[in-house]
């Protein structure tokens, strides 16, 4: 009798995927990633939270991408904030996927987070608190020492690269 696969719903921090694969150097093929995440776990949902310029032609090309290989765009409008002369985009998604993770914990056995922000330690500590179980998948350049010490286990996506790159 084979072993059954436990559920599991996904949650990717866009803002810390986009940095992460910045300090990498390298791009992530999100169809990859969730055939990978297939492999293990039974994913049953996934979401990618990600602020958007209005008139971005490959934001919208992106979001469009995300939608056709099974993950959902969960978007809202970049915050321009003036630090000087220089202008920063900025949007903060961790209350929605803090209050997304909670309300939906009764649909999955583990949270899968894409994302090495430590303002999420005290959200894993809570679900584990409600027998959930919670992976993170991060880099070793950007995942934060509260998530490794937290997590139940956690993946660097420099160990996948073969697996997950984007091609071309």
């Amino acid at each position: 009798m084979t072993k059954q696969k436990t559920t599991a719903y996904v949650y990717i921090d866009g803002a810390n995927m986009f940095y992460t694969q910045r300090k990498l150097g390298w791009f992530f093929d999100f169809k990859k990633i969730l055939k990978h995440l297939n492999k293990s776990w039974k994913v049953l949902h996934t979401k990618y939270y990600t602020g958007i310029k209005t008139d971005d032609p490959k934001m919208s090309s992106f979001l469009k991408y995300l939608d056709k290989v099974g993950i959902v765009p969960v978007t809202k409008p970049l915050k321009q904030i003036r630090d000087g002369k220089v202008i920063i985009y900025k949007s903060n998604f961790d209350v929605e996927m803090t209050v997304d993770m909670l309300l939906e914990r009764s649909a999955y056995d583990t949270c899968i987070l894409l994302s090495g922000d430590s303002d999420f330690e005290a959200l894993v500590k809570k679900l584990q608190d409600f027998g959930k179980k919670v992976v993170v998948y991060s880099s070793r350049k950007t995942i934060s020492w509260e998530l490794k010490l937290i997590a139940n286990s956690y993946l660097f996506f420099e160990d996948l690269k073969k697996e997950i790159k984007r091609s071309g």
